[in-house]
């Protein structure tokens, strides 16, 4: 499962009065320890965020079952789970009544501050719940902060400019073509993205996203039948402390090694990225430390079942966590992140198109599963888009879903990403996929494009009007 772990430490409540102590609110995105003269409360209330919204709903059903009163605990984690037998498979129930067939949602581990922990399992939508008769996982590892499988062979990260700042906006793009330089000046973007295999030249790119004004992110690709060879994780390294040297403003090491179409099927574990990561980062950093280096964002997919991992890829929530265990984390700036499959508003975490409320359909849900086990790093949404075929006609079978998607909400829902990115502290960048694709087929780009197939663009409004 991803498991997303926000610790919160406190004294007791006595506390308060002895000393006088005004309650911390805490950023639902903290993850290291507070002190111990702090005590703490619930996250800072984000209305748009569905964990925060399920955490609220889970603490008042422990509160009235238990008729405790837990505004402040010592700590709460949380995590997107799969429950097999189902929500209520923690509960005993009355005789002849039967468990809800609620499979998917979060499960809170709430420790009191008498050290009482008590487990509450939510659905996505936090309309279902369910207070467990008592706490089901191991929760001893919970609050470790370092990584637990890190491979000693790995290099020391270079130290360098981790780049970070304000919220970013940009957009994938196929060149810089004038009308490609029009919208994307419309939208007020200040990043171009593009994708370069390895020997490809990307010098001249370089200068001329620098000429009109935007920076540069280079995702990088090679060839994945050699990826796992030390000899050519090193030319890969070369080639893009190359990019670094000749100014590019940030790389994005690799793409979707989660699946076989990115990554040598048998070999597909975040453990084994992990090396190419330290090797990139460290000759990147040395090249030029103020390039910022983003994990290669996953491909969003529960398609490798319960067991998270196949010969032929793995979950992007599984994957996601043995990067992490593996050290992945001191190896970059910010985390890589695909979020494409979006059929309702970014703040919405109910009613997908895709009709199973999978996690990775929601805006909320993709975010807190790409980044939660990175212990407060940002995230880079590297490809963050909407799928429309209005204008052009029917999608094609694999795509239906986005079928009742229009390009005014394309561009509604990705001035709506845009905000709750650059508002919640959480995300350094937000790459819109995409601006001028025209590729019109099995795999229909073009439906994301936010130039329109009459030359028009909306989202180029709505995001101009956002990013003011």
């Amino acid at each position: 499962m991803n498991k997303r772990s926000i610790v919160f430490y406190s004294v007791i409540a006595a506390l308060i009065v002895a000393i006088g102590l005004t309650p911390f609110v805490a950023s639902s995105g903290s993850s290291s320890p507070q002190s111990a003269h702090a005590l703490q409360q619930e996250p800072s209330p984000t209305p748009n965020d569905p964990a925060w919204l399920a955490f609220v709903a889970a603490r008042a059903a422990l509160e009235e079952k238990t008729g405790g009163d837990y505004t402040y605990v010592r700590r709460w984690e949380f995590e997107e789970a799969e429950w097999e037998q189902g929500i209520d498979s923690c509960v005993t129930l009355p005789d002849g009544e039967f468990g809800r067939q609620i499979y998917f949602g979060w499960r809170f581990v709430i420790t009191a501050l008498n050290g009482n922990q008590y487990e509450v399992r939510t659905s996505f939508n936090y309309q279902i719940i369910a207070v467990c008769d008592e706490v089901t996982v191991d929760t001893t590892a919970a609050a470790a902060a370092e990584p637990a499988n890190v491979d000693p062979n790995l290099p020391a990260p270079v130290s360098g400019a981790a780049n970070t700042g304000s919220f970013e906006l940009g957009g994938q793009v196929t060149g810089l073509y004038p009308d490609t330089r029009a919208a994307l000046q419309a939208a007020r973007m200040t990043w171009v993205k593009m994708q370069l295999r390895v020997g490809q030249d990307g010098t001249g790119l370089i200068a001329e996203a620098h000429g009109a004004g935007f920076k540069i992110l280079f995702s990088v690709i090679g060839d994945k039948d050699q990826i796992m060879n030390s000899s050519y994780q090193d030319t890969y390294a070369d080639y893009v402390a190359g990019l670094a040297a000749a100014g590019a403003d940030a790389i994005e090491v690799w793409n979707e090694q989660n699946i076989d179409r990115e990554w040598p099927a048998g070999q597909i574990n975040g453990a084994n990225y992990v090396p190419l990561l330290a090797k990139s980062f460290n000759a990147i950093k040395t090249a030029n430390p103020n390039t910022l280096v983003i994990t290669g964002a996953l491909a969003p997919t529960g398609f490798f079942g319960v067991a998270g991992c196949t010969d032929q890829g793995c979950n992007d929530d599984v994957y996601t966590q043995q990067m992490a265990a593996a050290g992945a984390g001191q190896y970059a700036d910010c985390i890589g992140v695909h979020y494409n499959e979006g059929t309702v508003a970014p703040s919405a975490s109910t009613g997908s198109a895709q009709g199973d409320n999978y996690p990775t359909r929601y805006y909320g849900t993709m975010l807190n599963r790409a980044i939660g086990p990175f212990g407060g790093k940002q995230a880079c949404f590297t490809e963050l888009g909407y799928l429309t075929g209005e204008g052009y006609g029917a999608l094609p079978g694999g795509f239906a879903w986005g079928s009742g998607t229009s390009i005014a909400e394309q561009a509604a829902w990705l001035a709506e990403a845009a905000t709750l990115s650059a508002t919640s502290g959480r995300v350094r960048m937000m790459i819109v996929f995409n601006v001028d694709f025209t590729f019109w087929g099995e795999d229909p780009q073009a439906g994301y494009a936010i130039i329109r197939a009459d030359g028009s663009c909306p989202a180029c409004n709505s995001l101009a009007t956002v990013m003011q």
